[in-house]
């Protein structure tokens, strides 16, 4: 059977249509290979990152970013390389963070609030304590992949301009220093973290002061007060509920959860940053309560259902059930952002950083699409996660609908659908992304 390539769209359904490339072995000699003998591919591990816009009175997290990225040789196969290489990262137009608004702040009580000291534009790092990541450096290999954890950057450019999604330049070399595939991938991150709307203008300092109203705390008196020293954050590190028997994404939406008038983007990024941004999971509000359910709904899942906040979170099997292979789809424990699948590929690595899953309405998250199989198509088109065999694979053929046409005979609408509809032989599609449960259109 003709083995076409089929992209997978953001929703998980695999749409086949005229123009997309197609495999070799269909009666036709292989194209030569792409100069690019490397590929690389990077993404956020959150998705959204939020910080204090100030250090001085509650904090909730400080500015930390994580990127992941897997190199990949191409060939027939394609191999995941982890070895003869380097991967570094460079955030572009930011090289500080210290010296911006109050941000200076995260330095100065660090000691205090972290119990380290930093370097100002250095990081916290929570897998390599040792390790306090910059603006730019080295990525670490672990295992199948390179990381940088703990990126202090903010949403302040050098320009001076706010912008809450920052963009990172990947590079890979080889063993003689030459570069040999680059990238760029989305940093985000906001300072949208606001309690003004209920607390007032010096609204960390309220929250502080009604905590020392409700019990002797005081709190107010010895500020700077990371929150979770008393409400456990398994995304600081933090594995308890703290000594207050509360974890503190149960204790802000259990709190919150009766107050009129309060909306997801109150806290989270935000009414400007609108930190969900996948085309196919959103809505004007965010659409955040389809996957996480309401406040109250956050609150009790942890509280009665014994949920670990940022351990256990939405799966991409709860909505796509039905067009693919279950098993292809559900990740079991492992959250998406640490999920591998297709050629052991990070899950992102296709489809791209929680919240930002392909297609995105912002323009850095779509890159990587746009500079793999943009090329191979000649036309830019971010509409769609990576699916191109020919952006690994050396023996994929062109990617034009001229080739389709060639291999399969013009004025065919149903050409596809005639050898891709209902393919159930398991021990062939388990080599296919999502197993690709073809369907006619």
């Amino acid at each position: 059977m003709g083995r076409n390539l089929i992209r997978l769209t953001l929703a998980g359904v695999l749409v086949v249509a005229l123009g997309l490339t197609h495999c070799g072995g269909g009666g036709r000699s292989s194209p030569t290979s792409s100069p690019e003998t490397y590929v690389v591919f990077a993404w956020n591990d959150l998705g959204m990152h939020c910080l204090n816009p100030t250090y001085d009175q509650a904090v909730i997290l400080p500015p930390y970013n994580t990127v992941w990225a897997q190199v990949v040789r191409k060939g027939n196969p394609p191999q995941v390389v982890t070895s003869g290489i380097s991967v570094s990262y460079s955030i572009l137009n930011n090289t500080r963070s210290a010296d911006k608004r109050s941000y200076g702040q995260f330095w100065t009580n660090c000691l205090k609030l972290f119990g380290i000291t930093l370097v100002a534009d250095t990081g916290l790092n929570l897998e390599d304590p040792a390790l306090h990541n910059g603006l730019s450096g080295a990525m670490v290999l672990k295992g199948d992949h390179f990381q940088v954890n703990g990126i202090p950057v903010t949403p302040v450019n050098d320009s001076g301009v706010w912008s809450p999604y920052q963009v990172a330049q990947i590079t890979v070399k080889d063993a003689a220093g030459n570069t040999v595939a680059q990238t760029r991938a989305t940093v985000p991150t906001s300072d949208e973290i606001n309690c003004a709307k209920c607390h007032g203008a010096n609204a960390m300092a309220d929250v502080l002061s009604r905590h020392d109203a409700a019990m002797p705390l005081h709190l107010a008196d010895n500020a700077p007060v990371l929150c979770a020293s008393c409400h456990g954050s398994p995304a600081l590190g933090t594995s308890g509920a703290g000594y207050s028997g509360k974890y503190l994404s149960e204790a802000i939406h259990g709190y919150h959860a009766d107050k009129a008038g309060i909306t997801c983007y109150d806290c989270h990024p935000g009414a400007t940053t609108q930190c969900n941004r996948s085309l196919r999971h959103t809505d004007s509000d965010g659409n955040c309560v389809a996957c996480h359910g309401d406040m109250a709904q956050v609150a009790s899942s942890i509280t009665s259902g014994g949920r670990i906040p940022w351990a256990s979170e939405p799966q991409c099997a709860t909505c796509h059930n039905a067009t693919v292979a279950i098993s292809e789809v559900d990740t079991g424990a492992t959250l998406y952002r640490n999920a591998r699948g297709h050629g052991g590929l990070g899950c992102a690595a296709c489809h791209g950083s929680p919240h930002a899953m392909a297609p995105s309405r912002e323009s850095s998250d779509n890159y990587q699409m746009n500079q793999y199989m943009g090329s191979l198509s000649g036309a830019s088109d971010p509409l769609r996660s990576m699916g191109s065999c020919g952006v690994c694979h050396d023996s994929s053929k062109p990617d034009s609908a001229a080739d389709f046409a060639e291999e399969h005979g013009s004025g065919r609408a149903s050409a596809c659908s005639v050898c891709h509809t209902g393919f159930t032989d398991a021990a062939t599609s388990s080599k296919w992304p999502h197993a690709f449960q073809w369907k006619a259109r």
